[in-house]
Protein backbone atom coordinates (compact mmCIF):
# COMPACT_ATOMS: atom_id res chain seq x y z
CA UNK A 1 0.00 0.00 0.00
CA UNK A 2 1.14 3.29 -0.93
CA UNK A 3 0.96 6.53 0.95
CA UNK A 4 0.58 10.18 -0.49
CA UNK A 5 2.39 12.54 1.42
CA UNK A 6 0.37 15.43 1.61
CA UNK A 7 2.50 18.23 3.13
CA UNK A 8 1.74 22.26 2.94
CA UNK A 9 5.16 22.14 2.25
CA UNK A 10 6.19 20.41 -0.86
CA UNK A 11 4.51 23.30 -2.65
CA UNK A 12 7.18 25.13 -1.54
CA UNK A 13 10.37 22.92 -1.89
CA UNK A 14 8.90 22.66 -5.34
CA UNK A 15 9.36 26.38 -5.64
CA UNK A 16 12.57 26.82 -4.18
CA UNK A 17 14.07 23.93 -6.56
CA UNK A 18 12.52 26.18 -9.20
CA UNK A 19 13.86 29.08 -7.74
CA UNK A 20 18.05 27.28 -7.64
CA UNK A 21 17.33 25.97 -10.99
CA UNK A 22 16.92 29.33 -12.42
CA UNK A 23 19.91 30.60 -10.48
CA UNK A 24 22.06 27.45 -12.00
CA UNK A 25 20.91 28.41 -15.47
CA UNK A 26 22.09 31.93 -15.30
CA UNK A 27 25.31 31.41 -13.90
CA UNK A 28 25.73 28.34 -16.67
CA UNK A 29 24.89 31.11 -19.11
CA UNK A 30 27.88 33.41 -17.48
CA UNK A 31 30.41 30.76 -17.62
CA UNK A 32 29.78 29.58 -20.92
CA UNK A 33 30.31 32.87 -22.27
CA UNK A 34 32.97 33.25 -20.39
CA UNK A 35 34.74 30.41 -21.91
CA UNK A 36 33.55 31.45 -25.45
CA UNK A 37 35.48 34.68 -24.75
CA UNK A 38 38.69 32.91 -23.24
CA UNK A 39 39.13 30.21 -25.79
CA UNK A 40 38.38 32.66 -28.63
CA UNK A 41 35.11 31.54 -30.35
CA UNK A 42 34.07 33.32 -33.76
CA UNK A 43 32.70 36.05 -32.68
CA UNK A 44 30.67 36.21 -35.64
CA UNK A 45 28.81 32.79 -35.00
CA UNK A 46 24.91 32.82 -34.42
CA UNK A 47 25.11 31.05 -31.18
CA UNK A 48 28.51 33.40 -29.84
CA UNK A 49 26.09 36.21 -30.64
CA UNK A 50 22.70 34.42 -28.72
CA UNK A 51 24.97 33.47 -25.77
CA UNK A 52 26.34 37.12 -25.50
CA UNK A 53 23.12 38.65 -25.80
CA UNK A 54 21.73 36.46 -22.81
CA UNK A 55 25.03 37.04 -20.59
CA UNK A 56 25.41 40.65 -21.10
CA UNK A 57 22.35 41.36 -19.50
CA UNK A 58 22.18 39.00 -16.75
CA UNK A 59 25.67 40.41 -15.76
CA UNK A 60 23.71 43.39 -14.75
CA UNK A 61 26.60 45.97 -13.20
CA UNK A 62 29.47 44.11 -13.15
CA UNK A 63 31.33 44.13 -16.08
CA UNK A 64 33.61 47.06 -16.28
CA UNK A 65 34.06 46.63 -11.68
CA UNK A 66 37.56 45.54 -12.30
CA UNK A 67 39.64 46.68 -15.00
CA UNK A 68 43.42 44.65 -14.30
CA UNK A 69 45.05 45.45 -17.51
CA UNK A 70 44.28 42.30 -18.61
CA UNK A 71 41.49 40.89 -20.99
CA UNK A 72 41.08 37.25 -19.69
CA UNK A 73 41.73 38.55 -15.74
CA UNK A 74 38.90 41.19 -16.78
CA UNK A 75 36.07 38.70 -18.28
CA UNK A 76 36.77 35.84 -15.64
CA UNK A 77 36.11 38.60 -12.28
CA UNK A 78 33.32 40.46 -13.73
CA UNK A 79 31.43 37.62 -15.29
CA UNK A 80 32.23 35.53 -12.31
CA UNK A 81 31.59 37.26 -10.11
CA UNK A 82 28.21 37.89 -12.05
CA UNK A 83 27.59 33.92 -11.76
CA UNK A 84 28.26 33.91 -7.94
CA UNK A 85 25.87 36.92 -7.39
CA UNK A 86 23.31 34.53 -9.32
CA UNK A 87 23.90 31.27 -7.22
CA UNK A 88 24.14 33.51 -3.94
CA UNK A 89 21.25 35.05 -4.47
CA UNK A 90 18.81 32.57 -5.67
CA UNK A 91 19.98 30.41 -3.11
CA UNK A 92 19.00 32.73 -0.38
CA UNK A 93 15.52 33.39 -2.13
CA UNK A 94 15.03 29.60 -2.51
CA UNK A 95 15.82 29.60 1.31
CA UNK A 96 13.37 32.17 2.36
CA UNK A 97 10.53 30.30 0.21
CA UNK A 98 11.16 26.64 1.71
CA UNK A 99 10.63 28.15 4.78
Amino acid sequence: MSRWRTSTRSGSYTAARVIRGVGAVFAAIEVLYILMLLIGVNTANAFFRFIQQLAEPLALFFPGLFQTGNGSVDVILNYGLAAVFWLVVTGVLARLVAR
